[in-house]
């Protein structure tokens, strides 16, 4: 037994240090952290106690026997997963400890979009039309009832992988297959696997809360920028401390539904909106943290600690969650501009750097041979960078500096 007397938190899978070491940072100085993972850990050595390699990170009573035999040893405080593809799996552990977070049917109305509708419906609460479909045939019917322009949509991905703006039936035809063909590392199949959604109009914006006993309390608000259309590829974000939101009753009160709709009761979650001309929308929830590093930006702009916040939940505790600051924090993704380019070399000029640049980060080596999108959608970044200022205009500046200044060069 350990004489080290802080809570023992397991945290299923980690994904790319470059997006989430930070929590693992966080996490450490509080928490003792093993890690359920599929192969030996590398990095993450330096803020675990321990891990156990399970084989299939997506088998969940493969995760809770392994998560059980652990809690023999020693008591387990709470589970913690980042992660889309293995969120799911996660919440058998938490099941299976009686933690908090073990309602797998919560996170699967999560997981499945369309499970979501159907919850978000019964409640009345805002959102676009959607009808779930497995052919052409069936995508164009559903379409023609939803009215174009139609969103097209993989029922079990995130990230807005694979979601596309189609005009009309031809382009309905020639998109069809993408979206319904695509699949990724960890990602849910399903035998009607493509949603036909109402396009909203609008910004979309992005909630990063904790829930505790139901109650929502929202932390972060994200502004997404959008790239590549028809393709909502997700090329940004800003996250503004006092953004107006964040304090709006309507808004607030639909998260609030949205949750209690989901039957949502306790952990932290990730929530898409759309700010449509015909009043707010509701695009998706994810039962986890944030991607694209937005808790990382609030975190930055609030002094809020999403990795703290969240193992609190996780472990029935009670959060910190005072604000400290009130700035805006800014990132961007930067990508290559044709298909199937091989980077000789990438880096920053760091000389040309503002001081409002808080981070950039290739996070693609040389050798390495990516896309734009759509060929390449998430897994065509090959840096970021991210900003922190007093305004969004200032933020916006600076990582056009840090644009400007990435240089890429291409293998002959």
């Amino acid at each position: 037994m350990t004489t080290d007397t802080r809570p023992l938190i397991l945290v299923v899978a980690t994904g790319m240090r470059h997006y989430r070491e930070y929590l693992l940072r966080s996490i450490a100085t509080e928490y003792r952290v093993h890690l359920l993972v599929a192969a030996e850990p590398g990095w993450e050595r330096e803020y675990v106690t321990g891990w156990t390699v399970v084989a299939d990170l997506g088998d969940g009573p493969a995760l809770a026997a392994a998560a059980l035999e652990l809690a023999a040893r020693e008591p387990v405080h709470g589970v913690l997963c980042w992660d889309e593809a293995t969120i799911l799996a996660a919440s058998h552990v938490s099941q299976a400890l009686g933690l908090p977070g073990g309602d797998t049917e919560m996170v699967r109305r999560c997981r499945d979009k369309h499970l979501t509708r159907v919850a978000l419906d019964a409640l009345g609460v805002p959102q676009p039309r959607s009808l779930a479909v497995s052919t052409l045939d069936e995508a164009l019917a559903a379409a023609d009832e939803v009215g174009y322009p139609a969103i097209l949509k993989p029922r079990g991905l995130g990230g807005s992988l694979g979601v596309i703006k189609v005009e009309d039936p031809q382009e309905l035809a020639e998109r069809f297959a993408f979206v319904h063909d695509l699949h990724v590392p960890g990602g849910a199949t399903f035998e009607v696997p493509v949603l036909v959604e109402e396009f909203a109009d609008g910004p979309e914006v992005s909630v990063d809360a904790v829930v505790q006993g139901g109650v929502v309390t929202p932390l972060f608000l994200g502004r997404k920028v959008l790239g590549y259309e028809p393709y909502c590829e997700e090329v940004g974000h800003f996250v503004d401390a006092q953004d107006e939101l964040l304090q709006d009753p309507e808004f607030c009160r639909v998260l609030q539904d949205t949750h209690t709709a989901l039957g949502f009761t306790d952990g932290f979650t990730h929530t898409e909106v759309k700010l449509s001309s015909r009043g707010l929308r509701v695009i998706e929830v994810n039962a986890r943290l944030g991607g694209d590093m937005i808790p990382y930006l609030g975190m930055l702009t609030t002094g809020i600690d999403p990795g703290l916040a969240a193992a609190a939940v996780a472990c029935g505790r009670t959060p910190a969650l005072a604000p400290e600051r009130k700035l805006v924090g800014g990132v961007r993704f930067f990508y290559v501009a044709e298909d199937d380019t091989t980077i000789e070399s990438i880096e920053f000029d760091e000389t040309g750097l503002p001081p409002e640049i808080d981070r950039v980060v290739p996070v693609v080596a040389a050798g390495a041979t990516v896309s734009p999108p759509p060929k390449g959608t998430l897994w065509g970044r090959i840096a970021y960078a991210t900003a922190l200022s007093p305004t969004v205009d200032e933020c916006r500046a600076a990582l056009d500096a840090a644009e400007a200044n990435l240089k890429v060069k291409a293998a002959a």
